[in-house]
Parts: structure tokens; sequence; C-alpha cells
């Protein structure tokens, strides 16, 4: 059997010489490949705080999503929109607007009532690109820093207004700003707004975030932006005086 004398003056064969090299080679992949993975992780969770999507998202856990009861996901401030949301096959209005296909007829419905009755409803916005939603959130984000406001105080009132991207409903093509055609200020759509805040809910569609519920809903006040359910749920909210949060329980 060969053997050989090592620094330390112990003879060793030379399979047991093989066996330490190859256990100190087994180490050093071992160290490197935690370190990559530790990197990757690290790398990830970057992305992930950025965009506001996958796991390591700030603040927002993947929201219940069954296709079953696709109008009733609840996506806030604290769920966020699942990484399986299958992209929503939309509609595109006649103002350029989309929407998620399945709540157009109800909403084309709800409009042409509201026309009949001498209003003049638009769509305003309605399905966000997670790209778009970003770029809206930003954009607040410098409005109040430019007041001012540090970047994290100008993050945290942009955030009453605009929902962080991969949070917002727009991004799946069920919710859509609704005011009168041509206004400027909600000064000028507040017929339309009452008609809605009386008769959305006969077509589907509830006020998403209603006075006095913002720690519920997340949001603050909005009399523009409605949300489809679907018939009997909003029947339901209506008559209880509930939100979307509250009815999903």
């Amino acid at each position: 059997m060969e053997r050989m004398m090592t620094g330390d003056g112990r003879v060793r064969t030379f399979a047991e010489c093989r066996n330490r090299r190859n256990r100190r080679t087994l180490l050093r992949v071992s160290v490197v490949l935690g370190v990559l993975l530790a990197a990757i992780l690290a790398l990830l969770f970057c992305l992930g705080r950025f965009a506001g999507r996958g796991p390591f998202a700030p603040g927002a856990a993947q929201a219940k999503y069954s296709p079953s009861s696709w109008s009733l996901i609840v996506v806030n401030r604290w769920n966020r929109i699942p990484d399986d949301y299958p992209a929503p096959k939309l509609t595109r209005l006649s103002n350029g607007e989309s929407v998620d296909s399945r709540i157009y007829p109800d909403l084309q419905r709800m409009f042409d009532d509201m026309r009949a009755a001498g209003l003049h409803p638009e769509v305003t916005s309605a399905y966000r690109t997670e790209a778009v939603q970003r770029q809206l959130l930003d954009e607040k984000i410098f409005l109040y820093q430019n007041e001012g406001a540090s970047k994290e105080e100008a993050r945290r009132q942009a955030s009453q207004w605009v929902a962080e991207p991969g949070t917002s409903e727009h991004e799946l093509g069920l919710a859509v700003d609704i005011n009168a055609s041509g206004a400027t200020s909600t000064k000028d759509s507040v017929n339309e707004h009452q008609w809605l805040a009386d008769n959305a809910w006969r077509y589907g569609f509830i006020l998403r975030y209603p006075r006095g519920k913002t720690d519920v809903t997340g949001n603050a006040y909005e009399s523009w932006h409605y949300r489809y359910v679907g018939a009997e749920a909003a029947k339901a909210m209506h008559e209880s005086g509930q939100t979307l949060e509250e009815y999903a329980k």
C-alpha cells in the first residue's frame, strides 16, 4: 500500500490524502454555493420590494383567488394580486380605456341607464398595467416632495390615494373611475356620483372606498371609484353597508 509523509510528520495512505482533499473541495463548493444562494435571495428580495410583487413584496400577502369567485377577489394594501392571477381579457371602451370583458355588459347597461336619466358618465380610468400604476405613484410622491415632504412622508401620503404597484384593483380590470364627461374636479360630477351611489349595486358595482371605512379598505374615500363584484354580492353589500373586505370574510 502506497504511503506518504504529511507536513505534521504523520504517515497517511494516498487514499486517505485523496479523501481529505475531496472533503476540503466539497467544503469550498458548499461555501461558494451558500454565498451564491444568499446573493440570489438578496436579489429577489430587492426586486420584490421594488416591484411590489412576488414573495418578497413589502407588507402584502398574496390575495386569495378562485376562478369560481373571480369577482370577489380582495386586493388592497394588505393583499396583493397573486402571482398566478391570469391576465384579464380586455374590452376596449370608446375613449381608449379597457376593462375586463366579463364586466363590460353590466357596465354598458349601467351607462345606458345613466344617459337615459340625462347624465353624462365617462370612465376616466380603468385597467392599468403594473408599470402605469408605478408611474402614477411615483408622480404623486414627486408632487408631495415638491411641497416639502420627505421621501418617506411623501410616499406615505401618496399611498393614501394611489395604491402600490401590485395592490391596485385597476390592475385586475375590475375597477373603474367614473366621472362626468369633461369634468375637471369632483364638483363637476356630483350628479353622476349621486346616481351611482344610489344605483350602481343594481348592476353589480359597489362604491369601493366609502366614507368612514379607511381603516378597513386601506383607502381614503373616493366617490368615483367603483368595483365590479356581481349582482348578488353588490345587493348584499348595499343592504348591509359592508365593504368588500367585510363581506368576503
